[in-house]
């Protein structure tokens, strides 16, 4: 007689046989959790669709992290947003954060991981030795050491319009090389029916800053702030000041047309209203989908009478900072995903694509191979402006406290001059007058002090 539990043995052992492979293969192959790495950015539109396609790319690249790329406004939205966050303990693990707060976020000992501190602690490679001088000079303490990653660079070049160059009977192949041939040129622009000769974008960051850079001029005492907190405004000199002066001179006639604050002169070149225009290469890209002719580019112009001009220009843009107080797994993503925006291919993909530089020598070497500055034209003047000479204490860049403030300050005064409301010389000392009371202000809340 055959036993009543025999199938029932069998489908018990059946399952017991069943719950063991699981069970193997549960043990085997156990389930991780991805760590997820959150980045907040001021990135918008088409870059910040490159943003997300970084992020994309690495998280594809493995299966440990994720980046989270989240956007949280313009620069100053975006660092108001990680203090505030700071404070809740809900703050990223990266923040994009632009040129000019470098000596804000370096206040901030006890908020930031340096991220030459980050990347040896991680045991990640990272040589400073691998990327261009003009870029990490800007964000590394004294010894050399980078503070923050660099992320987007940029630096003003000249544009112009080829086919006004034709029409007013110029040679549309050569770009005005010093700032008497800008004043010719754009005057006869002006003749043959420009609305203006030539307008710049960024005044303060344009005309001061990296005028004084490729001048080989100082914007303050200190090294330009690296030296010392102490830094004291100094760049109403006589040769800014000349130079502030002719550009109100221009203004009555439009040779030269003051067109606002930040970005608002390129719509007026791409518009084909001003033959040229001077602003930032990382609008190259833009410039070139929106604008209705040819585009011709140069760089920076100069003085000829200024001994050692040109010099290099320096940059603008944004790096990217680590903030202390996140789960140490998540560090380890930080580091991880630095290394692969340090690859060539990576940053190469990414400077051909926005019109940033490249922050690695190897990845403009690759972009060099790989023909894109033959197809391209201008589209290397940037990198040769930046490395036309090693930078000097003069042309390395600025780190001064509350420099957002300082910058509105000298924009508002290069207005008054320009608006022949106040000479060129009064408003340039008012500009550092006013500026100099917003760095002490920081000296003085500064922990360093």
């Amino acid at each position: 007689m055959k036993s009543a539990f025999k199938p029932l043995r069998s489908r018990w052992r059946w399952l017991l046989q069943l719950a063991a492979v699981s069970a193997g293969i549960s043990f085997s192959a156990p389930a991780f959790a991805v760590t997820d790495v959150v980045w907040w950015h001021a990135m918008s539109g088409q870059l910040g669709r490159q943003v997300e396609k970084l992020a994309a790319d690495f998280n594809a690249s493995q299966s440990d992290y994720r980046v989270v790329p989240s956007y949280k406004g313009n620069y100053t939205e975006t660092v108001t947003a990680a203090i505030f966050a700071f404070r809740s303990r809900s703050q990223p693990a990266i923040v994009q954060v632009n040129e000019i707060a470098t000596a804000t976020m370096m206040a901030a000992k006890g908020a930031i991981y340096p991220v030459y501190q980050l990347m040896r602690d991680e045991q990640e490679a990272f040589l400073p030795s691998a990327y261009l001088p003009a870029v990490t000079g800007y964000y590394a303490d004294i010894s050399g050491n980078l503070l923050s990653f660099p992320f987007n660079a940029s630096t003003p070049i000249l544009y112009y319009n080829k086919t006004m160059f034709r029409d007013a009977g110029l040679d549309p192949e050569v770009a005005p090389k010093t700032w008497p041939e800008v004043g010719l040129v754009a005057k006869k622009l002006r003749e043959h029916g420009a609305l203006c000769g030539f307008t710049t974008s960024w005044p303060s960051w344009v005309n001061v800053e990296n005028f004084s850079a490729f001048h080989n001029l100082p914007v303050a005492t200190r090294a330009n702030g690296f030296g010392g907190l102490d830094a004291v405004l100094n760049f109403n000199n006589p040769i800014v000041v000349r130079h502030v002066a002719q550009l109100a001179e221009w203004q009555t006639s439009k040779v030269f047309d003051y067109s606002g604050r930040a970005q608002t002169a390129e719509p007026r070149f791409q518009n084909g209203e001003c033959g040229i225009f001077i602003g930032s290469s990382a609008t190259r890209a833009d410039i070139k989908a929106n604008s209705k002719f040819e585009v011709g580019y140069g760089m920076m112009p100069y003085w000829p009478d200024v001994a050692g001009a040109p010099q290099n220009t320096i940059i603008g843009g944004a790096t990217l900072w680590v903030l202390r107080d996140r789960p140490a797994a998540e560090y380890k993503g930080v580091a991880k995903f630095f290394a692969f925006l340090s690859k060539p291919e990576v940053q190469a993909t990414w400077h051909q694509n926005t019109g940033y530089l490249p922050i690695t020598r190897a990845a403009f070497d690759l972009t060099r191979a790989q023909g894109f500055y033959d197809r391209n034209p201008g589209a290397a003047i940037s990198i040769e402006q930046i490395t036309l000479k090693p930078p000097t204490e003069n042309s390395r860049g600025l780190r001064l406290g509350s420099f957002v403030l300082v910058r509105d300050v000298i924009d508002d005064e290069l207005e008054q001059a320009f608006s022949g409301k106040k000479s060129a010389q009064a408003a340039l000392d008012s500009a550092v007058e006013r500026g100099n009371r917003l760095l002490r202000q920081f000296e003085r809340a500064s922990p360093d002090r």
